[in-house]
């Protein structure tokens, strides 16, 4: 059974019936877990085990584990440090912050393959302007040719710990205060503005071979009236065409506040899939997702299809193992340090 376009959550720790039901639909293609379906690191390979077992191709399993105020799993992970911590070590030594970079993603691309998760939804590429709150520290730096050095090396570590990085939120949240998981979030600038900062990130990156994007919930009034994660414009004309971008793209959860102005649900989930997105996340709304599955037609896109199976985790970690693991280790240890603090190691 191809993946379908829609990612959805669970409830609890467990499958429930209704929930094994809905991941067998051939409209859902993937799971995004949150930290209340997490416990301790043996049920959540249980958890995923089971998920996996459901369908071949498996489902894809995603979380948000960036680091800092966003990780979702905490007892028994290693504390990641929050993006920024990684920008204010470049101010001060630009060759130990790279190689930080690299060992912080290698560190959580491992810990979650070894729990069974295909996809993360980092690095945050979005640029530390001081306005946006919800971005703030989960931000890399200012200055777009930092976050790309930056953000390269994590997605380095990421590779090779065999985890699908997302770059996020495409083509930039940081200049706008509002937060759209709440608001309808506007941003003002031209295209040419947006060009010469917010999108140097995304640009550069894909170039470096960037596996997914997710795009933001925020109009951006000077280029187009949809919110970006809506609109042809950005998806194809610029991402697509312009940018060449070949990898995938998965929306922002459609039940936040920023996505509300386009419709229902469903309306929301029609007009995602029109403008470009592979995947389309709906989170913490089961009714919504039933009402998806009732009202939108079968759906099947060949190009989507490939794009997604390339984000199916590619290694396999033990967890009690990789804990001796030199790498993980030294990893371990930058985490700690980048978390205590930058002043002198």
């Amino acid at each position: 059974m191809p993946l379908g376009p829609l990612m959805i959550d669970l409830e609890g720790q467990v499958l429930t019936q209704e929930e094994r039901d809905l991941l067998r639909h051939p409209l859902v293609g993937g799971v995004i877990l949150f930290s209340r379906n997490y416990d301790n690191p043996t049920q959540l390979i249980n958890l995923t085990s089971e998920i996996h077992q459901l369908r071949q191709p498996t489902l894809l399993i995603a979380v948000d584990h960036e680091g800092g105020r966003v990780q979702r799993f905490r007892k028994q992970f290693t504390p990641l440090p929050a993006s920024t911590r990684l920008g204010e070590l470049y101010q001060q030594n630009q060759a130990q912050a790279l190689l930080s970079a690299e060992l912080v993603g290698w560190l959580l691309a491992a810990e979650l393959r070894a729990v069974g998760i295909d996809i993360n939804f980092a690095p945050v590429l979005d640029l530390k302007r001081g306005i946006s709150t919800v971005v703030d520290d989960r931000a890399l730096h200012s200055n777009p040719e930092v976050v790309t050095k930056l953000a390269q090396r994590l997605i380095s570590g990421m590779r090779k710990a065999g985890i699908a990085a997302v770059g996020k939120h495409f083509p930039g949240h940081g200049s706008v205060a509002a937060d759209s998981h709440y608001a309808i979030p506007e941003d003002n600038r031209s295209l040419v503005d947006i060009q010469f900062a917010d999108l140097i990130p995304f640009e550069q990156l894909i170039h470096l071979g960037l596996t997914a994007i997710m795009p933001a919930h925020v109009i951006y009034s000077q280029v187009d009236p949809l919110p970006a994660g809506f609109s042809p414009f950005w998806l194809q004309q610029i991402l697509r065409t312009e940018l060449k971008f070949q990898g995938a793209l998965l929306s922002d959860d459609i039940t936040m506040a920023g996505a509300h102005v386009i419709g229902d649900v469903v309306a929301r989930t029609k007009q995602a899939l029109h403008a470009g997105c592979d995947m389309i996340l709906v989170c913490n709304d089961r009714a919504a997702v039933i009402k998806i599955i009732d009202e939108l037609a079968s759906y099947c896109s060949p190009a989507s299809q490939v794009r997604l199976m390339r984000l199916h985790g590619q290694m396999v970690w033990d967890w009690q193992s990789l804990h001796t693991d030199q790498r993980w280790l030294e990893a371990q240890q930058t985490c700690l340090w980048l978390n205590s603090g930058i002043d002198e190691k």
